[in-house]
């Protein structure tokens, strides 16, 4: 089957390849890769030379097991060591083109002019050049927004770069442009339809909107329903990963799950072993981006869980698929689109000294996520108001969500070692 395109602005050879050639070609960049990283980034020179491994040693895929997991509480701590990018830079700094920020606080240079490649995601989404996109991801630090951006345009569709909050103000846009396509995450979606009936418009009807594109937060299957069944909105889902720089996954037509995206190389493994699971079998995504020559970050575990299936898809393409985003390892969670890190987490609240425990709990509110940090304290007399205005301040800087409520619990009623807790239902 071949996918045929309306603008031809980035490559479609390897989504309908076939696998042994894609094969081929992601194993010859792959060594390109680790060589490269290797004889200039000294933080995997370092743990290349402790576990007693060359480059030439990564022979086939499987060879990649013998390497360790970078996760982002490794990152923190390799970019205190290296500074700034955590000797993970396979240029000289001088040649740095932008760099983007992410909680930790983490600094991802960012090299890739060309990156049309993400507009992948959205051709397979529908996206095309008579479409007009508002864009609600964040343009400020985050690599999201001009990426987003640039893979719109990949596509030929006009963008309208609104980026984050505004509602009133996005309605107004999307009313006057008639916007026909959305970028961004489901709940911010949720909340310009749910307003724009509060100020009394018949959404399906008064709105151009036909097609979505989401990342950032899991869809759950009744809010897709919503979106697709009442307001008449075909989505789809995209998963990207802010320290690899892009699109990891993403859906076609077809939507049963998201196809891996070429330009990296995946494994699903075990959190535990690091060895790769069987198809059907849930692990965490791990990967290695073969398409940035400047940023040398190999095995890079996500965090999330999830499985995969290599039957043939309706669609054509020929990649392996992701069956979805099912949880979370203990070392970061997801919230809003922004993750938690626990170590963070346990950094910052390590300044308080009125807190013996604390737990951060991730729970869904509506279509929402929210978050709530339960508390005990070491002295029942200490003023609880204040200590709230300081966490309440203090923990967004850090990282970059806000505390919705605020529980103070009897003392011994959180168990050691449970920093945070996912108690979401994705039904």
């Amino acid at each position: 089957m071949v996918i045929k395109r309306d603008k031809k602005s980035f490559s479609d050879e390897f989504e309908i390849m076939k696998r042994e050639k894609r094969e081929e070609y992601q194993l010859r960049r792959l060594k390109e890769t680790i060589k490269r990283a290797y004889e200039n980034a000294k933080a995997i020179k370092e743990i290349f030379d402790k576990e007693g491994i060359k480059p030439e040693d990564i022979k086939g895929f499987e060879d990649l097991e013998r390497i360790p997991l970078i996760r982002k509480t490794d990152m923190i701590e390799l970019q205190k060591k290296y500074p700034p990018y955590g000797g993970l830079l396979t240029i000289p700094e001088e040649k740095v083109q932008r760099v983007f920020i992410t909680p930790g606080p983490l600094y991802l240079p960012h090299q890739i002019e060309d990156i049309s490649w993400f507009g992948k995601s959205f051709f397979a989404a529908g996206f095309k050049e008579d479409d007009i996109v508002i864009n609600t991801s964040t343009y400020h630090s985050s690599p999201a927004g001009i990426l987003f951006h640039e893979g719109i345009r990949a596509v030929g569709a006009t963008v309208i770069p609104t980026g984050v909050g505004n509602t009133d103000t996005q309605i107004g846009i999307m009313l006057n442009l008639k916007v026909t396509g959305y970028a961004g995450m489901p709940s911010f979606l949720m909340t310009i339809i749910k307003r724009a009936e509060e100020l009394g418009y018949d959404f399906k009807r008064a709105f151009s909107l036909k097609k979505a594109w989401f990342t950032g937060e899991m869809l759950p299957p009744s809010m897709r329903k919503i979106f697709e069944e009442e307001y008449g909105i075909d989505t789809y889902q995209c998963y990207a990963v802010t320290e690899l720089g892009g699109c990891l996954a993403y859906e076609c037509k077809e939507k049963k799950g998201m196809h891996f995206m070429d330009d990296y190389v995946i494994e699903i493994v075990d959190p535990e072993t690091k060895r790769r699971v069987k198809e059907g079998e849930i692990g965490e995504f791990v990967a290695t981006s073969i398409h940035n020559p400047t940023w040398g970050l190999i095995r890079f575990g996500t965090g999330d869980m999830t499985s995969y299936i290599t039957e043939p898809c309706g669609c054509g393409r020929t990649s392996f698929r992701i069956t979805g985003i099912i949880g979370r390892s203990e070392d970061a969670v997801k919230v809003r689109g922004m993750f938690v890190v626990k170590k963070q987490a346990e950094t910052f609240f390590s300044s308080f000294s009125e807190i013996e425990r604390f737990q951060l709990c991730v729970g869904r509110k509506g279509e929402r996520d929210e978050l709530i940090l339960r508390i005990e304290l070491k002295d029942e007399s200490i003023e609880r108001e204040g200590l709230k205005r300081k966490i309440g301040e203090g923990f967004p800087l850090v990282c970059r969500v806000r505390i919705d409520s605020f529980e103070f619990v009897p003392k011994d009623t959180i168990k050691e070692g449970k920093t945070i807790v996912d108690e979401r239902k994705w039904e």
